[in-house]
């Protein structure tokens, strides 16, 4: 085994501190990338099986037709025992003229609504 030489011929000593220079002088060789900045982004959705109001064919977290033409209203979700959900001003209006779900028509009681 042969001992690593100068240009001169005498053989080199690498003492362990220089070694250690060496590999901490460039951080990019024993890494593929440095992570700089990182943002977290997080969704969420209803439990329900259809996430679409069955009335007005919005989406359940977006705002009902008629919410989104009036400023300053808060459109909810509620949720009927046949865990059929639907924007409650929908659900409002179709009450007064049929008190089944539109889905499955059964009786329309109201579980929870969201807030």
């Amino acid at each position: 085994m042969s001992t690593p030489s100068n240009s001169a011929g005498t053989p080199m000593e690498e003492d362990s501190a220089s070694v250690q220079k060496q590999k901490t002088s460039n951080p990019t060789e024993t890494r593929p990338f440095v992570l700089k900045k990182w943002n977290a982004l997080a969704t969420w959705a209803w439990d329900v099986e259809c996430d679409t109001c069955a009335i007005c064919r919005v989406h359940l977290m977006e705002e009902c037709l008629r919410c989104q033409s009036e400023p300053n209203s808060e459109c909810c979700v509620v949720w009927g025992d046949c865990n059929h959900s639907f924007h409650h001003c929908c659900m409002t209006q179709w009450i007064r003229q049929n008190n089944r779900c539109p889905l499955c028509q059964k009786d329309w009681v109201v579980s929870r609504t969201s807030k």
